[in-house]
């Protein structure tokens, strides 16, 4: 049988996914000028602890890798620190208490019949497209109150970033880098203008979404500002779907990777949490994530100076065989599952009961209609091009024996 690492063409940093794991659990690149952490512990240590290891990374990337950096930042949830991340975070959390998620069920639930209905009788679909990207789009978008129909338009944007995905050095430049930090700047700049003019619109129009709350909403007695509102939605927006988008196509990959474990879920759906998490694990969306230091620290016996930017390696932590027994087997009764691909500590995201709640409803969904569900051997799925992210671009699959 191919295993996972064999389809997935994995990059020459991706060792996680060749089940390898380092000596030193951080490293430092002087090609970068980045410090790589990359054990469970170490990784738990940055993500608890905002007041020595910054999410405001703005600080420390040059302008020539990201000339916009300013402007994006303005309200970007993930980029800011106590105490104002607190009282922006506070303003979406009853979006997201678990009645408010619970009751999307029979909506959740809806809409993955009703994009599944469109490949009925067929032979086979291509998971991300009719299922995986639209489902949690529409989702999210009607969470905020802007036209689903408009999803493709995200998904051109999107796909841009992913792409240019890569990480990149702190001290030199290539023309590659520029010419990829060009066209994600243009693509941001595509989302900004595009939520931008429903801000406008709720503005003169209010109306009972998440966007008009954002609007209306005040932080200490002022209201948030255009770009505030702006990105503090494009972060829900990009957050809302993508994590969810990977999570579906990775859990169908794993099970199709290991016949008798989906023969174990298929017959149990009480294990499809417990899968779903175990995929969050083993193949986790977000395999990067960034800290920057504001003072001098230990960390994984290496003294890291202040002002240095760290490359959080999420996707390995979780592969750390330090915390995890047999890490590289894919296990959907893993009974201790500390992974980190939600995060930790005040940055934990906030989207996860929604994200959970969709890839379980929907999977549920996806088995009961396909019982003879598999990837097609004659079509290989294509992957997402950037070691920062784990997901599958394609997958098409059979529907019938």
């Amino acid at each position: 049988m191919t295993t996972i690492a064999e389809t997935w063409g994995v990059h020459e940093s991706q060792f996680w996914l060749r089940d390898e794991f380092p000596a030193d659990p951080v490293r430092f690149d002087s090609e970068t000028g980045m410090w790589n952490v990359y054990g469970h512990a170490e990784a738990l240590k940055t993500l608890s602890d905002p007041k020595v290891f910054s999410s405001d990374t703005t600080r420390l990337i040059p302008k020539e890798i990201s000339p916009d950096k300013d402007l994006f930042a303005e309200g970007n949830l993930l980029q800011m620190d106590p105490p104002d991340h607190k009282k922006l975070r506070t303003l979406v959390s009853h979006a997201f208490t678990p009645k408010v998620v619970a009751d999307l069920e029979p909506r959740i639930a809806a809409l993955t019949n009703e994009l599944l209905d469109a490949v009925d009788g067929e032979d086979s679909m291509e998971l991300v497209t009719h299922l995986a990207y639209p489902l949690p789009v529409i989702v999210i978008a009607e969470l905020l109150g802007i036209p689903a129909s408009d999803r493709d338009l995200f998904k051109k944007w999107v796909d841009t970033l992913l792409r240019n995905s890569q990480q990149r050095s702190l001290i030199k430049q290539t023309e590659a880098d520029k010419k990829a930090a060009e066209e994600t700047s243009a693509q941001v700049k595509n989302l900004v203008n595009y939520l931008s003019e429903h801000v406008d619109d709720r503005r003169r129009n209010p109306r009972e979404d998440l966007l008009t709350k954002l609007t209306e909403a005040e932080v200490d007695g002022t209201k948030l500002t255009q770009n505030e509102v702006v990105n503090f939605a494009n972060v829900l927006l990009l957050a809302g779907h993508i994590t969810t988008t990977m999570l579906l196509g990775n859990t169908v990959l794993c099970l199709d990777s290991h016949p008798d474990e989906s023969r174990r879920v298929r017959e149990d759906r009480a294990l499809l949490p417990t899968t779903i998490e175990e995929s969050l694990r083993f193949l986790s969306p977000f395999a990067l994530v960034a800290r920057a230091t504001t003072t001098e620290v230990e960390l994984g016996g290496q003294t890291v100076p202040p002002d240095s930017m760290l490359g959080i390696w999420v996707a390995a932590a979780n592969r750390d065989p330090r915390t995890f027994t047999n890490p590289g087997v894919f296990d959907p009764a893993r009974a201790h599952n500390p992974h980190l691909a939600f995060g930790r500590g005040i940055h934990f995201c906030i989207g996860a009961p929604l994200a959970r709640l969709e890839g379980k409803t929907a999977l549920n969904i996806l088995l009961d209609r396909f019982p003879d569900l598999r990837t097609d051997p004659a079509v290989p799925p294509s992957f997402i091009p950037s070691p920062h992210m784990t997901g599958v671009n394609e997958l098409r699959l059979l529907l019938k024996p």
